[in-house]
């Protein structure tokens, strides 16, 4: 009775600002960027770089570890798989919030509007994270924590908008079929 009106009004007053998505916007300059085939998901010596080389990168580039494999670096190493090409400009977009399986669709389909005229981009990537500690995951199991609460598919979207699909969960958790 009571209780569940005052709560009411607290939501409406409120608007659940603690939902409403955060977005952020960066640029990179003069990229590395692994060279891709859309049809070769293994890679080719001097020709393309492989999903899993990918996958690495992507992880290095969205928690800005430098990819120059300075030895005086004691954070990382790492350097962009070969082969590689410079992109001046790339564009970074973090959204932090819930967001519904519909709204990731309009993303998508938004984002392949960048490959229309003029054609900068050779392919793009759209990575979606759960919450590491997210009580459930894919399918009806429930969410195994564990160490890193693993828990994210990432799209890689080619020009002729052929794609692959990533997806990595925990050792205890179902992945879909």
């Amino acid at each position: 009775g009571a209780e569940g009106s005052t709560l009411m009004s607290y939501f409406s007053k409120n608007q659940i600002q603690a939902l409403k998505p955060k977005i952020a916007f960066s640029t990179l300059r003069d990229l590395q960027c692994p060279v891709l085939q859309s049809h070769d998901l293994q890679g080719k010596p001097e020709e393309s770089c492989s999903t899993e080389e990918l996958f690495e990168w992507l992880g290095a580039v969205l928690n800005q570890v430098s990819l120059d494999n300075k030895s005086s670096s004691f954070l990382s190493t790492y350097c962009c798989p070969e082969p590689n090409t410079v992109v001046e400009k790339a564009f970074l977009c973090t959204i932090t919030g819930f967001l519904i399986p519909e709204k990731i669709i309009q993303l998508l389909e938004q984002l392949c509007c960048y490959f229309g005229e003029p054609k900068l981009a050779y392919w793009l990537t759209l990575t979606v994270h759960g919450f590491a500690d997210s009580p459930v995951s894919w399918r009806e199991s429930e969410h195994g924590f564990h160490k890193g609460g693993e828990n994210l598919y990432n799209f890689v979207i080619f020009r002729n908008l052929d794609y692959w699909l990533q997806m990595a969960v925990g050792a205890h958790d179902d992945c879909p079929p």
